[in-house]
C-alpha cells in the first residue's frame, strides 16, 4: 500500500487474473480509481453523502476497510472510507453493485442515502467468502448478524499463508495447501475444505471424483454436495482423501490461469517482486 506504481501494478495483475479466469477483455470495462477521483463532481457526491447520514452510521459501515466495528485505535479517515465507496457507485451509474458478503454495510448505506440524494437505489449482490484453510479467525466484530460475522472472521486472507488460495498458484502449492488444511473429521459445518467443495467445486463441475485405494475402498465420485456431506459426516471419507480430491478439483478449475500466466507473465512477476511499502 502507498506506493502508486505498485498499486498500479496490482491492478494490472488483477485484469490478467480475471481475463484468464474466462472473462473476456473485449467486455468489460476496468476503471482506476483516479478515472473518478479526478471529477470534481465526484468529490461533491462524496460530500452530499456525508451530509446525508450520521458519524455512528458511517462508522456502522466501516468494516468493508477488513478493520473491526469495536476497534479503539479508529483513524478518522477511515470514516471517509464508506462515503467514497458509496459515491463510486453513484459516479458510475451502476444498476447493480456485486460484490462479497463483507461488503454488505456499505451498501446498505448507498441504497439508504440514494433516495435523499436522487438516485435510484441499486440492486446489491452479495457472493459467500471462501474460508480460510486454516483454523484461524481475525480479531473483533464485523457485523451485528452472527452468521455473518463468523464468516467474515473466517475468511481467506493474504495474510495468512497457507490459509489462501491464489489463482495463480501452481497445483503444487494448492496441493500442499490443501494438505494442510484444517479438516476436522465427521464435522461438516465449519470444516473450510468441504466449504471448498460446496462454494468452488460443485457450482463448476458435475462431479467430485476422489481417488483411494482399493484397500481404503477404492476410487468414489460424488454428483451433489449433499451427497458428499452425507457421506463425510458417516466417517465414510477419510479427511486426507476428501483434501486431495478438492485439491485436484481446483487445480483443474485454476489450470486455464497457470497456462494464461505461463504465456504472459509479465504482471504476475512483477506481483512477485513487489516489496511491502507500509
Amino acid at each position: 500500500g502507498g506506493n502508486m506504481e505498485n498499486i498500479r501494478a496490482a491492478g494490472e495483475y488483477f485484469k490478467d487474473c480475471f481475463t484468464a479466469l474466462g472473462l473476456p477483455e473485449g467486455k468489460v470495462e476496468y476503471l482506476w480509481t483516479s478515472d473518478l477521483v479526478d471529477d470534481k463532481d465526484y468529490w461533491e457526491k462524496v460530500v452530499r453523502v456525508m451530509k446525508s447520514t450520521s458519524l455512528k452510521r458511517m462508522l456502522r459501515a466501516m468494516p468493508i476497510m477488513g478493520r473491526s466495528a469495536d476497534s479503539v485505535d479508529v483513524e478518522s479517515a477511515w470514516a471517509l472510507y464508506p462515503a467514497l465507496q458509496t459515491s463510486d457507485i453513484f459516479q458510475m451509474k451502476l444498476d447493480v453493485a456485486a460484490a462479497g458478503m463483507d461488503q454488505r454495510k456499505v451498501h446498505m448505506l448507498a441504497r439508504e442515502v440514494a433516495p435523499k440524494l436522487g438516485y435510484t437505489p441499486p440492486v446489491c449482490l452479495h457472493g459467500p467468502l471462501l474460508p480460510s484453510l486454516q483454523d484461524t479467525s481475525l480479531e473483533g466484530s464485523f457485523d451485528e448478524d452472527e452468521n455473518i460475522n463468523m464468516t467474515i472472521k473466517g475468511k481467506m486472507s493474504k495474510s495468512v499463508g497457507k490459509g489462501a488460495i491464489w489463482v495463480n498458484d501452481t497445483a503444487k502449492e494448492i496441493k500442499e495447501k490443501y494438505h494442510d488444511a484444517f479438516c476436522p473429521q465427521k464435522v461438516v459445518e465449519g470444516n473450510p475444505v468441504m466449504d471448498h467443495a460446496r462454494l468452488l467445486v460443485f457450482p463448476h463441475k458435475n462431479e467430485l471424483h476422489i481417488e483411494r485405494p482399493s484397500k481404503f475402498g477404492g476410487d468414489i465420485s460424488f454428483y451433489s454436495y449433499e451427497e458428499l456431506a452425507e457421506t463425510y459426516a458417516k466417517g465414510e471419507l477419510h479427511p486426507l482423501d476428501l483434501k486431495k480430491g478438492v485439491g485436484n478439483a481446483v487445480i483443474e478449475l485454476l489450470a486455464p490461469v497457470e497456462e494464461y500466466f505461463k504465456k504472459k507473465p509479465e504482471n504476475l512477476e512483477k506481483m512477485k517482486a513487489l516489496e511491502i511499502t507500509r
